[in-house]
């Protein structure tokens, strides 16, 4: 079992932020260490947020080497949009015959590429990129 110290300002700022983080996985892990803090043993408390002993080790191991600011550190990176790699290739298409509507955007970019993405998937497409559909 892991013997970590807290000071009354880190269980403090647990206490906070397992409540008022933005992020449900920062409210989580400030949860666990909270937990922890209080003395509840491992496997109560990943009974309690349902959490397995590998994910809490991993919360109690980043909690050491940054302490409370490293558990909100998130690593997912998101996925690439794939409209925004074909750029260069679906809006000289669009500017040569313009859609009226966004669903004949939509049309038009997966003829073109082959990608069907919903009509707000496109309609963000084309405002990221600053392109209009004509009305």
């Amino acid at each position: 079992m892991w013997q970590i110290q807290f000071t009354q300002e880190e269980i403090a700022q647990l206490t906070y932020e397992s409540v008022h983080h933005p992020h449900a996985i920062v409210r989580r892990r400030m949860l666990a260490l909270r937990l922890k803090a209080q003395g509840l043993a491992h496997k109560e408390i990943g009974a309690t947020l349902g959490i397995g002993q590998n994910t809490l080790r991993e919360y109690f191991d980043a909690f050491e080497v940054g302490r409370v600011e490293s558990l909100k550190q998130l690593k997912y990176k998101g996925k690439p949009n794939r409209l925004m790699e074909k750029k260069g290739e679906i809006i000289p298409m669009l500017e040569a015959n313009p859609p009226a509507t966004y669903k004949e955007a939509q049309a038009k970019i997966k003829a073109q590429t082959g990608l069907q993405r919903s009509l707000p998937q496109v309609r963000e497409f084309l405002k990221k990129t600053g392109f209009s559909v004509v009305k």
